[in-house]
């Protein structure tokens, strides 16, 4: 097992295979009416958060606390941060403190890579900037297998706002190393330029969501990131939603067994509609359940499934 994940790249199938497995297994624990294992006892794991996410620090601190770990949860709002504390001297701090595992999300691109040299246990990235997200892309990946039996030979098509998306950045790696197709769809301002070669080259770049329907598996709408936006990619969100928006009449020309993601929060009415969203298509809700046993087997892996 690999010591840090800091991005979909790290991982090759057979770990990644192994992390989805395991999250099966810790799947069937959160089942139980004890939902607590024993297998970080001991073990101190912070959630280093320099920008908010409700649904990602909760899914974390759920994870470390089913292992029995000790959960720090650092906000960079009234910290010393806000005094000016160095990323740097933060991660010193929380290593003369003992932390086993660092769980960072920050609005820089690149900072885990950096926390990773300084700090002497596990760094995993929570969200990066507008780099990558990779726990993300493995719960996406376990939801995907749960709900259709395999992840080899699916057609993937992700949708929207591919440029300041990392979800997108983590789901294109770890899928094409699973074996999946994925395609990027979005307006042409959305989607930078040669990202699919830079990424993977076998994925591809479509600008008309209506026309890969027919044919894909799985549709994962990403959100309009209208806070990392400093300039107008698209006329209005009425028009967005006429050419991007994934509602009833789309969701209706895919296949019979497709299924419709997103990584939440949503922006009902603009990228997907109420009727999609709440629809039997709809893997959102299982995503954020699926998101605790992943970031369970992210933990155990890490720390008490790995012999080092």
């Amino acid at each position: 097992m690999i010591r840090h994940l800091l991005s979909g790249a790290d991982l090759d199938a057979d770990t990644a295979l192994q992390i989805l497995d395991t999250a099966a297994e810790m799947a069937a624990v959160s089942g139980r009416e004890v939902k607590k294992l024993p297998a970080l006892r001991g073990r101190t794991v912070v959630n280093l958060f320099y920008e908010d996410s409700t649904r990602t620090r909760i899914s974390f601190e759920a994870a470390a606390k089913r292992l029995s770990a000790d959960v720090i949860n650092f906000s960079a709002k009234g910290s010393s941060v806000a005094k000016g504390e160095s990323l740097k001297d933060t991660a010193l701090t929380l290593q003369a403190m003992g932390a086993d595992v660092v769980v960072v999300r920050h609005p820089a691109s690149g900072a885990p890579h950096r926390l990773a040299d300084w700090v002497d246990g596990s760094v995993v990235n929570a969200g990066d900037g507008t780099h990558e997200h990779p726990t993300q892309a493995l719960l996406d990946a376990y939801t995907m297998r749960s709900r259709l039996g395999r992840l080899a030979g699916l057609s993937v098509a992700v949708v929207g706002d591919v440029l300041h998306s990392r979800v997108a950045r983590s789901n294109v790696l770890l899928l094409s190393t699973l074996g999946a197709k994925v395609t990027l769809v979005g307006p042409p301002t959305l989607i930078p330029v040669d990202i699919a070669a830079a990424l993977a080259p076998g994925t591809a770049v479509c600008y008309d969501l209506d026309a890969v329907l027919p044919s894909t598996d799985v549709v994962m709408m990403l959100r309009v990131q209208r806070e990392r936006m400093g300039d107008s990619y698209f006329p209005s969100a009425r028009e967005y939603a006429r050419r991007y928006g994934l509602d009833g009449a789309r969701m209706r020309r895919l296949p019979e067994h497709a299924i419709v993601m997103h990584p939440g929060p949503m922006n009902r009415g603009m990228e997907i509609t109420p009727e999609v969203a709440d629809s039997p298509r709809s893997t959102i809700v299982e995503q954020v359940a699926n998101g605790v046993s992943v970031r369970m087997a992210v933990l155990y892996l890490l720390l008490g499934g790995n012999n080092r």
